[in-house]
């Protein structure tokens, strides 16, 4: 059975989560990277790798490494690999290149010379070639050149992985559902004790949580991926992994999930998402002043992405008090919890006015965070 050599990206801070993910799914020769981790395995690992990657933007296909100091080299190289057998020449492509450190300076000219590498293949094999979507592409090319070494990847995920398919109203403000799945992944949560958001917003924290602690396969709530555009796709494998995944929903034996948030729109847009995501029926959401905080019952896990001030009007002064009013609600009303707060802003953090037992990087988009740890005793 042939092996294959992929690589999935996540944001920065989530490799070693990543990498238990790919590990549990069987990956092989496991390589924890920046932004990603490298492994192996056959065929039907990258179907199972896009069903149930968690914490994966997207899962990329190798397909050849080689030196490229200069615009020649780079064609050469391209062209080498047999394009016309991996993809029908009716798809439309895109190629997306990133460079670094190396002769070849500029992503765009790379990404354009390596476009022109693979149409002249297919006009040399079919006498025809391909058509260019940068929007929408059917098959997205993948090159990194980092000092002059170019790696060339197939992306077998299409549509980045974090759209899941349940947010239909995305805001500026809202957390990527792979960074949400990682941080309750990244707090230990185990299912069963309760779980609290309590500044919720569009909810995906909470629902992040309930579809990993009812096995949902995040992969389950999307129609398309890029591997169905490629040469080799299995149908009826690929329903059979669906069908298996389909199996594996537990719905028993769920702690309590709840979230809150000031905004009466974001609250609505949070139980819309979880109807969507198929998880309304395990987690509630309610309109709530963090002032008022209080997730009642017996101690769990609080996990917190709080607002930037997007949905704030008050500007930076409301967001202090915001931060302030979350550390005396953790302090007076949360005793016994643990709580995790994923924080851009330093300053901010300060008028939480606790002290993080531990503080873990994590890219949060563009922004540089911590996600801060508060034992509440």
């Amino acid at each position: 059975m042939a092996h294959y050599t992929f690589f999935a990206t996540t944001s920065k801070g989530l490799e070693p989560v990543l990498a238990e993910e790919i590990a549990a799914l069987g990956g092989k020769g496991i390589a924890v990277g920046t932004g990603g981790v490298a492994f192996s395995g056959d065929h039907a690992l990258g179907y199972r790798a896009n069903l149930w990657l968690r914490t994966a933007n997207r899962v990329l296909l190798h397909l050849s490494e080689f030196l490229a100091p200069a615009p020649e080299a780079l064609y050469e190289g391209v062209r080498a690999v047999p394009w016309p057998d991996l993809f029908p020449v009716r798809r439309t492509i895109a190629v997306e290149a990133t460079v670094r450190n190396s002769g070849i300076a500029h992503s765009h000219f790379a990404a354009l010379k390596a476009k022109d590498a693979v149409v002249d293949a297919f006009r040399e094999a079919a006498g025809s070639r391909p058509d260019v979507d940068p929007l929408a592409p059917d098959v997205r090319i993948h090159l990194r050149i980092l000092r002059d070494v170019c790696t060339l990847s197939l992306d077998t995920s299409g549509e980045s992985l974090n759209r899941r398919g349940y947010r239909a109203e995305p805001t500026e403000a809202s957390l990527r559902e792979t960074v949400a799945a990682g941080i309750v992944l990244l707090s230990g949560w185990d299912g069963r004790a309760p779980l609290a958001d309590p500044a919720c917003g569009a909810g995906t924290i909470p629902i992040e949580a309930a579809l990993i602690t009812t096995r949902t396969a995040p992969g389950l709530l999307r129609q398309t991926f890029g591997f169905q555009k490629l040469s080799g796709y299995e149908p009826k494998r690929w329903a059979a992994h669906l069908a298996e995944a389909k199996e594996a929903v537990r719905r028993t034996g769920v702690g309590r999930i709840t979230g809150g948030d000031i905004s009466v729109p974001a609250i609505r847009s949070a139980q819309r998402n979880a109807q969507r995501a198929g998880v309304s029926g395990l987690v509630s959401f309610r309109v709530a002043d963090i002032r008022d905080f209080s997730p009642g019952g017996s101690p769990g896990i609080l996990l917190c992405n709080p607002p930037y001030g997007v949905r704030l009007a008050g500007g930076e002064e409301d967001v202090a008090a915001f931060y302030k009013a979350m550390g005396e609600a953790f302090k007076k009303r949360c005793r016994g919890w643990t709580a995790y707060v994923l924080s851009g802003n330093p300053a901010l953090t300060r008028h939480i006015g606790l002290k993080a037992s531990r503080r873990i990087p994590l890219m949060n988009g563009p922004i540089d965070c911590r996600l801060l740890k508060y034992e509440l005793y």
